[in-house]
């Protein structure tokens, strides 16, 4: 599993004082609220203070104190260490130990690796790009058991669900 959990991309500046404005990749962006240090490029951050706006959130970084200093760090990612990050609840994962999964169905038919999770209204899906393109609604009805460590998702045959 990855060391750092991508929480964030830096689409602009804020201000002339040296704010980030972030896109949170997170379901919860009051989290942000809780963050005392971030990684960018690797870098460890602290993070002096965080206002959130309807879609966005504002930072301020140490040390990023002027408009010329945020724009070298547009598009870039904010990651947090895995020990900072929130504490899911049994059965939830992040989605980016969740990519790259292996997909398999009971009778041991390989479907492929998850390429990206989509989440809508009603429940995730994963999307399997590769060969035949193929979308599993994450539903413990099809789902039979996610194990992140050996990187395998168990889902019913396809044909029982379709």
């Amino acid at each position: 599993m990855k060391q750092f959990i991508t929480v964030g991309q830096i689409i602009n500046t804020h201000g002339i004082k040296g704010e980030l404005k972030v896109y949170p990749l997170t379901d919860d962006m009051k989290r942000f609220r809780k963050l005392k240090k971030v990684y960018i490029d690797g870098v460890q951050k602290e993070v002096v203070w965080c206002k959130l706006q309807t879609k966005t959130v504002v930072l301020k970084i140490d040390g990023i104190d002027s408009i010329e200093d945020a724009n070298k760090y547009r598009e870039k990612y904010l990651e947090v260490s895995r020990e900072d990050a929130v504490k899911l609840p049994e059965g939830a994962y992040f989605v980016t130990d969740i990519i790259g999964c292996n997909v398999i169905d009971e009778n041991g038919a390989q479907l492929g690796k998850i390429y990206d999770v989509i989440h809508t209204p009603s429940n995730d899906v994963y999307w399997i790009k590769e060969g035949k393109e193929l979308l599993i609604p994450v539903l413990k009805s099809i789902v039979v058991s996610v194990d992140v460590e050996n990187k395998q998702i168990v889902i019913k045959p396809v044909e029982t669900w379709q």
